[in-house]
C-alpha cells in the first residue's frame, strides 16, 4: 500500500529543489518540471499515453489537466532539441508546471 504523505513529502522537496533553477535558468529547468510533473500525474492514475487521452475523458480525469500538461511538455521538447523558443513560451510552461504541481499536491492532501 502506498503512502500518500510520502510521495507528497517527495514531490514538496524536489519542487523546493527546482526552485532556484526556475528562477535562474527557466529554460534548464524544464525537462526537470516536465519529469516530476509527469510522475505525479502517473502516480495519481492520469493515462499519460496518446491512446489512453481519450480513455481519460471517458473515465472523468479532467482533460484541462492533461491538456496543460501536453501543452507545457510541448515547449518543454522544443527547448530540449534545441529550438529557438519566445521566453514568453517558456514562462508559460513554467507556469502550467506550477499549476498542474499545486493541483496535485492539493488533490493528494484532499485524498491523503
Amino acid at each position: 500500500m502506498r503512502d500518500p504523505g510520502l510521495d507528497r513529502h517527495v514531490w514538496e522537496t524536489e519542487w523546493q529543489a527546482l526552485e532556484p533553477l526556475v528562477v535562474d535558468s527557466p529554460n534548464e529547468a524544464l525537462p526537470e518540471l516536465d519529469d516530476l510533473v509527469e510522475r505525479m500525474l502517473l502516480e495519481e492514475g492520469y493515462p499519460l499515453e496518446e491512446g489512453e487521452l481519450e480513455r481519460a475523458a471517458e473515465e472523468g480525469i479532467d482533460p484541462d489537466v492533461l491538456a496543460s500538461f501536453l501543452a507545457a511538455r510541448e515547449v518543454a521538447r522544443r527547448v530540449d532539441r534545441g529550438e529557438e523558443v519566445d521566453p514568453g513560451d517558456v514562462g508559460q510552461a513554467v507556469g502550467l508546471y506550477r499549476a498542474l504541481y499545486d493541483h496535485l499536491i492539493t488533490r493528494e492532501a484532499d485524498t491523503g
